[in-house]
């Protein structure tokens, strides 16, 4: 049950691996979204997407892919301040699964800036979108990964990329693991909780990762409930 939290553990989620799912992959997909809304998981999210917004000069029409999005509950929040600041927004919701992307058409179906694509990060093609969101995406990687990772997320992008993942801490797994066991008996969701908080992230991998990227401007903030929002605007 208790670990060190001192190095970013190496265990794959259950999630991971896509040669299994069905239903109780989209059961716990669906509770995931109950888990996101109690650790306000949409927050950070939001608040890296004003400030590429704003750098770029609050343009009238803008585009976001979020990739590994899930069932994309995230971005409600992000369709709420599109309609408070007259933002044209159109949002592609990225899922290597067809389990996640079936939740988010559900979920979005009457919702016409909202587009379901099945595709991994490396499937984007070139300046796909202004910005590309990875939400509880990036601690999916190893460590010797992640550069590659958000390199490619920002070849995708015309603007930059926003990341939003979770503080590496004892406090946020033992809430984690606390919670998802007085809300779910589902196993995706009593591994992979605790799990992610253990392949988060903290102050020195963020550094770390800046001082990786060539010419990309990385800015990093602690946001709560224990999560990091980096955002990250493109070379030129």
């Amino acid at each position: 049950m208790f670990r060190s939290f001192k190095q970013r553990a190496t265990e794959h989620e259950l999630m991971d691996d896509y040669s299994s799912g069905g239903q109780e992959l989209r059961e716990a997909l669906r509770q995931l979204r109950l888990l996101n809304r109690i650790f306000a998981a949409a927050a950070p999210t939001l608040y890296g997407v004003k400030r590429l917004w704003v750098e770029a000069d609050k343009p009238r029409r803008f585009s976001i892919i979020d990739i590994g999005s899930g069932s994309g509950d995230v971005n409600r929040h992000i369709l709420r301040w599109a309609d408070e600041n007259r933002v044209d927004l159109q949002i592609t919701l990225a899922d290597i699964t067809e389990d996640a992307c079936e939740e988010a058409r559900i979920l979005y179906c009457n919702e016409p800036r909202i587009h379901v694509l099945r595709t991994d990060l490396f499937g984007l093609s070139e300046r796909s979108a202004d910005v590309i969101t990875g939400t509880q995406f990036v601690h999916h990687f190893a460590e010797d990964e992640l550069s590659k990772v958000v390199e490619s997320m920002l070849k995708a992008s015309r603007i930059g990329v926003v990341i939003n993942d979770i503080h590496r801490h004892w406090l946020p797994w033992a809430a984690v693991w606390l919670v998802t066991r007085i809300v779910s008996d589902n196993r995706y969701i009593l591994n992979d909780g605790p799990l992610s908080v253990a392949k988060g992230f903290r102050s020195e991998d963020w550094l770390k990762l800046k001082d990786q990227l060539v010419g990309s401007e990385l800015f990093y903030a602690w946001r709560p409930l224990f999560r990091y929002m980096v955002a990250i605007k493109k070379a030129g």
